[in-house]
């Protein structure tokens, strides 16, 4: 099963007025589980291979 954190993140940058851009994307869609997977994989090999 796919977990994913959503954490609220404090900004360092100064406020410039600039809208946050609102992103939709379906945490269920197979296809979005798929990439989750993937990067994860990635990301395993790359902190492995780094020892």
């Amino acid at each position: 099963c796919l977990e994913l954190s959503t954490k609220a993140v404090d900004s360092k940058a100064p406020a410039t007025g600039e809208e946050e851009e609102e992103v939709d994307i379906d945490l269920e869609a197979p296809e979005t589980e798929k990439a989750a997977l993937a990067i994860q994989n990635q990301f395993r090999r790359f902190k492995k291979n780094k020892k």
